[in-house]
């Protein structure tokens, strides 16, 4: 209802300021909005700098807590083997792991593929009962009940997480002093698929997760301020997730959701370094939905947590309206940015004369790209991912589809707003250089029987 009646007095204030003057109107709001979009390259340029500071390593603690590993499947069934592989591979005592691969009742080829595949000891079958909506949070939520370690992860099925994580995450956890540490979330890198030249939709996504997890996250994490998390890699303490009510599952970005809940309930949070790989969603149609997802699910949190945006406090605000509500109106005027300056550079060509661009609007344009190209080169530099001349120039055109993605997004909000878009995952090809595999003790156990968890060996389907 609050959101109701700022929206009413703010549309009431432009309609009474239009009638009144609306040339002055109109010429305030443009002001404000390069105003704003000024002072967000600036944020920008500002957590470049705040994140070159070096992590501060932390000694792992004596005896390591129990970890619970949480992966949440759906239509998986070319890459759960995959991921099993990956996962046995994670450098952590066996006997303080718990592994739980969530999969739906109805899925039957990935409980199968899920059972059929060789497994270490501590990674279970967890089948989540029937039930809605069918989201991965729901799924997660399910599986919450049955975690039994001190710390607990989530990972996706495309994942290839360093074998290092969970140990520097147990030694960060344990460090916190205040012990206000909820949950620490990993960077996330994207490898291509293969060795030959990849394309420019990959490119641009890669550089913009590098921009995300290697500058921006940290940023925001030294200045001591709440962020929306990644969808896999975050690292948390079991009982604080419990105690806040685990993932919204009406929520299809839960993730981003929960980073700004837990601040609310007076958690913080924290970023690692050691990474998690992941591959680009692919071509343009697998691309799109992935990316109306995000944007739907943003639109959801901002909706969620602008109802009483004042028990977030100053910094949760101001870091909500920098980080989701900033996504949003970029992605937003992207599109209609760079179709008003292409279509003043045309008309100006063909009648022959200088294209008029105002000082304020230029200067919108060429500091707001680049700071976005700064955060991408930096990124990349930091995660190891190429981002040269080329791909700067290609930028506007992977920002324009933001908009395409938006659009789909507020639509999408207001016909299916809980419905989910899969991204479809296939197996990744055979690399020439694989990493290093764990010490003995944490490899896969060949001879460890197929088991299905405890709490639902009795499923309402059959799973065998």
């Amino acid at each position: 209802m609050d959101q109701v009646i700022l929206l009413g007095l703010a549309g009431g204030a432009v309609a009474v300021g239009g009638w009144v003057d609306p040339q002055g109107l109109g010429g305030a709001l443009v002001t404000t909005t390069a105003v704003a979009f000024l002072a967000l390259a600036a944020w920008r340029i500002t957590l470049v700098v705040v994140s070159a500071k070096p992590a501060v390593a932390h000694a792992p603690p004596l005896v390591l807590p129990r970890y619970t590993i949480l992966a949440a499947l759906h239509d998986e069934a070319e890459v759960v083997g995959q991921l099993i592989e990956r996962l046995s591979r994670i450098d952590y005592p066996p006997h303080r792991l718990q592994g739980l691969l969530v999969l739906e009742a109805h899925d039957h080829a990935t409980i199968a593929a899920a059972l059929a595949a060789p497994r270490p000891a501590w990674l279970e079958v967890f089948v989540a009962p029937p039930g809605r909506p069918l989201t991965k949070p729901r799924a997660l939520n399910c599986a919450l009940g049955h975690a039994t370690g001190d710390l607990l992860t989530v990972y996706d099925a495309e994942d290839e997480p360093d074998p290092q994580q969970l140990r520097e995450a147990a030694a960060r956890f344990a460090a916190d002093r205040m012990g206000r540490l909820a949950c620490l979330q990993a960077p996330l890198r994207i490898r291509p698929r293969s060795t030959a030249a990849t394309t420019f939709l990959e490119r641009q996504f890669a550089a913009e997760y590098a921009a995300l997890f290697e500058t921006m996250l940290p940023g925001m994490c030294r200045l001591g301020l709440p962020f929306p998390l990644g969808g896999t890699s975050n690292h948390f303490r079991t009982d604080v997730l419990r105690a806040v009510g685990g993932w919204d599952v009406w929520n299809v970005t839960e993730d981003a959701d929960l980073g700004f809940r837990l601040w609310r309930r007076g958690w913080r949070l924290g970023v690692i370094t050691r990474p998690t790989w992941e591959t680009p969603p692919g071509a343009f149609q697998h691309w799109l939905p992935q990316r109306t997802r995000w944007l739907k699910g943003y639109m959801q949190t901002f909706g969620v947590h602008s109802r009483r945006p004042w028990e977030l406090g100053p910094r949760g605000l101001f870091s909500l309206l920098v980080t989701v509500g900033a996504g949003l109106a970029s992605a937003a005027i992207h599109g209609l940015s760079l179709a008003w300056l292409a279509t003043a550079v045309v008309v100006s060509a063909m009648a022959g004369v200088t294209p008029l661009v105002p000082p304020l609007a230029a200067g919108v344009l060429i500091v707001g790209a680049a700071s976005a190209w700064l955060c991408c080169w930096i990124g990349g530099r930091r995660a190891g991912i190429p981002y040269g001349l080329a791909d700067m120039l290609a930028a506007p055109a992977y920002w324009a589809l933001l908009s395409l993605a938006w659009m789909h997004a507020a639509w999408r909000l207001i016909r299916e707003p809980f419905a989910w878009d899969k991204t479809a995952h296939r197996p990744d090809p055979p690399r020439a250089a694989r990493p290093a595999r764990a010490p003995a003790h944490a490899r896969l156990d060949e001879t460890a029987p197929n088991r299905l968890s405890a709490a639902h060996a009795a499923a309402p389907q059959p799973v065998a």
